[in-house]
This record gives structure tokens, sequence and C-alpha cells, in this order.
């Protein structure tokens, strides 16, 4: 009896990323609080305080990993597609918007916690740092269509333009989503088509190539009398 004892209060060895960002959205949902420390969030989760700091730093950074996970988790899913590879970019970003709404669907308990319950504004912006990061890298891969000036400069400033459009787009979807009162959050999936079929419309750069090629010709016309 004494040794079955001993076996269940052995601290755990194999711990993961995963396992501690799992534990930790478990306890702020239950505590309705971040841990007081690392030292007592790893006491109460049975196991070495040094395998925190092994994966994370600090609470803060874990934070921004959950936020980060939801998007390689969301990216993930859609690589096991055989048809995404072959979508066009619209189609791509609608599939990572439906796909990432879902995962935060899964944990929303969690994630209105992070965004609505925390009170700390410069946590709630540290916590989506990562995310950030990650989502506009994505947005670069999609290599939506941009006007050819062949300057870099200017290119890279059309570049950083989608990206923070985009993010912005993003944020403004989340907002929607966490005051969204519909059944399944349907309303949510509305606005989604809707502001990304909107948004390529506005980048679609085929009329304003048209109108460049045409002040070309002009220009070329009247130098040339």
């Amino acid at each position: 009896m004494i040794e079955k004892i001993f076996t269940l209060m052995a601290k755990k060895k194999n711990i993961t990323q995963n396992d501690i960002l799992s534990m930790y959205m478990d306890y702020v949902l239950t505590h309705n609080e971040e841990p007081k420390s690392v030292y007592l969030f790893s006491k109460e989760n049975n196991f070495d305080e040094q395998l925190f700091y092994a994966n994370f730093s600090s609470f803060e950074v874990i934070q921004s990993s959950i936020f980060e996970a939801f998007h390689s988790n969301t990216l993930a899913l859609l690589e096991k597609s055989e048809d995404y590879a072959n979508y066009d970019a619209k189609s791509k970003l609608l599939s990572y918007y439906y796909t990432l709404f879902e995962n935060f669907t899964a944990n929303r308990s969690y994630v209105v916690y992070a965004l609505q319950h925390q009170k700390n504004m410069l946590k709630k912006v540290k916590s989506l740092n990562k995310f950030k990061e990650h989502f506009k890298n994505f947005i670069h891969s999609l290599d939506i269509p941009k006007l050819d000036f062949k300057q870099e400069r200017i290119e890279k400033i059309q570049d950083k333009a989608i990206s923070e459009s985009a993010w912005l787009q993003l944020i403004l979807t989340l907002k929607f989503w966490l005051e969204d009162t519909s059944p399944g959050f349907d309303k949510t999936d509305i606005f989604i088509e809707k502001s990304v079929n909107t948004s390529f419309d506005i980048l679609d750069i085929a009329p304003v190539k048209s109108v460049i090629d045409l002040g070309k010709f002009l220009y070329k016309e009247a130098v040339g009398k």
C-alpha cells in the first residue's frame, strides 16, 4: 500500500510544452486568475519547477505561445488537405479563417479570459505578439498580387501595408466573434466571408494595372509627338 501511494506522489517526468500550455489554460479557467508563481504552479501540477523553465521563461511567454499554437495548429490542419495546396490566395485565407475560429471556439473560455477578462492591456497586446508575427508571415506566403513598381522600397511598403491591413482585419473579426451571440457563431462565418471577399476586391490590381498601362501609352504618345 505504501509503495502505491509513493508511486502516485512521484512527480511527472515527461512534460511537454503542450502539456504545460494545457495545464496553464486549465489553471486560469479553474482559479479565474494567473498562477501566483512558477513554483506553486509546478507543485499543483506535480512536476519539477526546472521542467517549466526548460520550456518557458515566464507565464507571459506561455500566454503568447498559446495564441501562436492556435495559429500553428490551424496551418497543420490545413496542410493535411491535398486540395489546400492548390487553392488561390483568397481561398487559402478563407480556409485559414474558418479553421482558426473553429480552434478559437473549441477554446472559447480561455480566449475570452485572455482577451476580455484580462484587464492589463499591455499583457493582452504581448499575448498576441508571436501570433501576429507568424500570421503576417502566413499572409506574405500567400503571394497576394501587388503592383510591380520595380522598386524594392515601394514593394516593401506594399508588403507591409497588406500584412498590417490583414492583421487589422483579423483583430476586427476576433472582436466580432467575441461579441457574437448567434447559434454556432454563424454570424462570424458570414462576417469572415464578406470581409475577406471585400478585402480582395479592394486589392484587385487588374483595374489599376489597366489605368497605369493607359497612362504609359498616353505618355509615350505625348512624348512621341
